[in-house]
Order: C-alpha cells, then sequence, then structure tokens
C-alpha cells in the first residue's frame, strides 16, 4: 500500500491526479473492440478499463484490461508514448483503472489489441488486488468483500448477469399477461402473508412500532378487492430467521394475484414463469444443477404431498392432518420432536427429510393439510386439504401458492388460531389483521395467488451451491465474531 500511496504521488507530480478525472469520453467497450475487429481495424479508439496484469519488455509493455463487456489486451510502446510517458507506467498497478486512446491492432499471435498512443490512469488502486489476481479464495471473503469477487470471478459477475435476465423476463411475461406492477408497504403495523418472524422498528413521530414485511401477500389482496383483477410485485421481503445454504434474511420476492383463477390456473402460469425465464436468461430450458441434468419445459409432475409422502416414506396423509399425528410420524422416522414444533414445522420437517431431496425433476406437490395453510381455500370434497401448491425443481422448493381463501369468517377462524399460537409463544404464526378481515367483508372475488423466491429461482439456473453466491451482498456474521 505505501508503494502505491508512492505510485500515486509520482503521477501527481507529472500533472496526472487519477482523482482528479471526472469522465472519460469512451468510443467503444473493450468487447466492442474484439467483436467488431475486422470493421475496427486500423481505426483510432478510447477504451477504459481495470488494469488485470502488466507483462513488460523493455520498450514494449503488454496489458490485459477489464470493462463489464469482457477484457482486451493493450499495448504500450517507448516509440508511440515517448520516453517520458512510457517512464510512467511504472507507477500504474494491476487494480488500477486507465483510459487509452489508439490504433485497433492484431499481434503477431492473433491477439486483438488497441496500440496505445495515448493514456491516463483514471483511479488509482490503492490496495493490491488478492492472490495474484486469480481472486479470493476464502467463501466468507468472496462473499464480505464483493467487489472484488466481482473484479477476478467470471463466475460471480455471470451469476449477477443471469439474475438480472431473469428478474426482466418475469416482469415480461407477466406483462404479456395482463399484470400491472405495484409496491405495497415494506414497513407494516401488522406483519402478515407468511409464517415468520418479523423484523420490528419504531416510527418516532408516530410512537408506533412497525414492522418490516414478511410478505406483500394481504395488502396485494387488498388491492385484487378493490378491483385490479392481476397485479403483482417484486421486491424485497424480511424474515427474522438463520442463515443457511437456502436462507438469507433479506431476499427477493416475487408474489403475483389473479383474480377468478385457481390453483390450477397459477401452477401453469408458475410453469411458465420459470421455463420462460430460463430460456431467456440462457437460452434453453435445460439446465444442469448438481450434476443433474433437468428439462423445465412444461408440463411439470404433479403429485399430492399424500401420494408422494406414500410414496418416499409409507405415510398416509391422514397421519399428517394434526399436530398430534404429525409428531408421531416425525418420532417415527426419527425425527426429533421439540415442545415448540408447531404443526407446520413438524410437516415441513417430515417432507423435508423423507421426501424433498427425491424432487429433483420440476414437480408441483399440491393439497397440504389445511391447518398448515391459513390463507387458502379447503378443498370442495376434503376439506381437510387445501388448495395450495409448492414448486420444486433440484430439491429446491422455489413458491407458494393458493386458491386464496375469501370467506372472511372462515378465515378470521384460522387468524384466531393463529393468535392463539402466538399467544402461546409461536413468534412465527400469524397476528390478527382486523383491517384485512375488514377488506374482505367486502368481497374479494375467487383467486389464485402465487410467491417465487427469486434467489433460489437463480440458485437453480446457475447451478449455485448457496443462496449467497446469487445475491450481491448477503449478510453476514459481523466481521470477526465467532
Amino acid at each position: 500500500i505505501a508503494d502505491r500511496r508512492a505510485k500515486l504521488d509520482r503521477l501527481r507530480g507529472a500533472g496526472c491526479d487519477p482523482f482528479r478525472v471526472t469522465r472519460v469520453e469512451r468510443t467503444h467497450a473493450l468487447g466492442e473492440v474484439r467483436e467488431q475487429f475486422e470493421r475496427l481495424n486500423g481505426q483510432t479508439v478510447t477504451v477504459a478499463g481495470r488494469a488485470l496484469v502488466f507483462r513488460r519488455h523493455g520498450k514494449a509493455t503488454f496489458a490485459d484490461v477489464r470493462d463489464a463487456s469482457g477484457t482486451l489486451q493493450l499495448l504500450f510502446r517507448e516509440n508511440d508514448l515517448g520516453a517520458e510517458r512510457y517512464a510512467l507506467l511504472d507507477a500504474v498497478d494491476p487494480g488500477d483503472w486507465v483510459a487509452v486512446t489508439g490504433e485497433v491492432t492484431q499481434t503477431k499471435t492473433g491477439e486483438v489489441s488497441v496500440q496505445a498512443r495515448a493514456f491516463t490512469v483514471v483511479a488509482k488502486a490503492l490496495r493490491p488486488p488478492p492472490e495474484k489476481w486469480h481472486g479470493l479464495r476464502d467463501a466468507e471473503a468472496r462473499y464480505r468483500q464483493r467487489y472484488l469477487d466481482l473484479t477476478y470471478n467470471e463466475t460471480a459477475r455471470r451469476i449477477l448477469r443471469v439474475r438480472a435476465r431473469v428478474v426482466t423476463s418475469l416482469r415480461n411475461t407477466l406483462e404479456a399477461r395482463g399484470f400491472r406492477e405495484v409496491e405495497t408497504p415494506v414497513m407494516q403495523p401488522v406483519p402478515g402473508g407468511a409464517t415468520a418472524r418479523p423484523f420490528i422498528t419504531r416510527h418516532h413521530a408516530l410512537d408506533q412500532t412497525l414492522y418490516l414485511r414478511v410478505a406483500p401477500e394481504l395488502y396485494l389482496k387488498r388491492l385484487i378487492i378493490g378491483g385490479m383483477e392481476r397485479v403483482y410485485e417484486l421486491g424485497r421481503v424480511f424474515r427474522n430467521e438463520g442463515i443457511s445454504g437456502r436462507h438469507n434474511p433479506e431476499f427477493t420476492m416475487l408474489e403475483v394475484y389473479q383474480a377468478f383463477a385457481d390453483y390450477h390456473e397459477i401452477m401453469e402460469l408458475t410453469e411458465t414463469l420459470i421455463s420462460v425465464a430460463a430460456r431467456d436468461a440462457l437460452g434453453s430450458t435445460t439446465i444442469t444443477y448438481g450434476g443433474n441434468e433437468i428439462d423445465l419445459a412444461p408440463p411439470w409432475r404433479r403429485a399430492t404431498l399424500g401420494e408422494l409422502l406414500q410414496e418416499h416414506a409409507g405415510i398416509g396423509i391422514e397421519q399428517v392432518l394434526t399436530a398430534e399425528g404429525a409428531a408421531e410420524t416425525n418420532r417415527a422416522a426419527g425425527l426429533p420432536v421439540t415442545e415448540e414444533a408447531t404443526h407446520t414445522t413438524l410437516v415441513n420437517n417430515l417432507f423435508e427429510a423423507t421426501v424433498q431431496p427425491h424432487l429433483i425433476r420440476p414437480t408441483i406437490v399440491m393439497d397440504y393439510p389445511t391447518r398448515v395453510s391459513p390463507f387458502a381455500k379447503p378443498k370442495p370434497d376434503n376439506p381437510d386439504l387445501a388448495e395450495r401448491f409448492e414448486p420444486f425443481v433440484a430439491g429446491l422448493e422455489l413458491g407458494n401458492a393458493f386458491s386464496e381463501l375469501n370467506d372472511p369468517d372462515l378465515q378470521r377462524q384460522r387468524l384466531e388460531e393463529q393468535a392463539a399460537l402466538r399467544a402461546r409463544g409461536d413468534e412465527e404464526a400469524h397476528p390478527l389483521d382486523e383491517d384485512y378481515l375488514r377488506a374482505l367483508e367486502y368481497g374479494m372475488p375467487p383467486t389464485g395467488g402465487l410467491g417465487i423466491g427469486v434467489d433460489r429461482l437463480v440458485m437453480v439456473l446457475t447451478d449455485a451451491p448457496s443462496i449467497r453466491e446469487v445475491i450481491a451482498f448477503p449478510l453476514l456474521r459481523p466481521e470477526g465474531a465467532s
């Protein structure tokens, strides 16, 4: 660092203060020069990027430089720059940002290059790059210093590019089907719409406790009640839970609601959203995850929760319809059962242990117990089961969907049951939301709803083993904490 600061002083002494450069008038991105070499050969261009490595050979120096479009070789020669300016290259380090004007050419080895006639350092890196430009090796260091990870790790850059294309694709598919994007409160007086512990904050001017949303669901359904028949929101939600390869307390959720639809129509929408996102982001609906080749093209397999429990664990659905029955099946499967475990937790634990690892091919898992689905309509022919499904790919749950419960009296009963669980210490149970119940009493049409975890979807599409790989800045323990 001291050496680099000395070089900064040398640049400033030569009248080249990198931090006083306010803009660079680039004519081309580096990738354009490479891709359009036949047209640009011999022409003068101005390019800029971060220097990765220098190869000095007396009166000629080669440098590899990268911008967002790719990498290109630059050629500096004393005969072109003059002895004094060429000597100033000694003050330029890997990691520095440089701008170069020169002719597009090709070396004897066939490497497309820009032969510099002038250069300037537009930002000086005062810290050296990690591991001699090969990137950060430690996973936590990569996530903590994502700016370095992105600089020297092409895989990290590719994942974020794919993520951006996925988000664009999801929006385009929905807009083409007549859905409208909306925004609902991130700070809510009553946190609802998901089984999760909320983050708590305080609005001092109103002397009011507020909660970061665990889901936008109940506000989006208020919009359906208000006559907006097709709405969606793509944004951040917050759940005060542990960190793992599949969980980050702050993550991106797509929630979609369609009036006059049931969960069968939402199944088709889910298959379309995910398969089209794969095609738009990757060019194909066939992906590889964890060594498994998977085709995301519809139709997906559809199976009830009961069928899958019977298939993989020999358990009938009637055995998990109550909390007591679910506890017994967990014990029989050798799974721990704590006093605090709720019915939802018990069903989830059993499913994750016995069924989920087998769901590699795209699968719609449908018809969950009504008692663990407080916002879903019961099936007309079997009120113990709800019109609810979850999509699974590569053993990962990607979302949750219902035929939405629109009976205000039954919804009140469900929320009162949840409130009782909350009063007994279940911090993830739904609170009673009187305003939402009042809204339902004004009438909500039959509605299908869907939530997709965008981060997990990107994990599947990029073969990422951890959710941290697909979030630009995942939450981490404080630096130095054990």
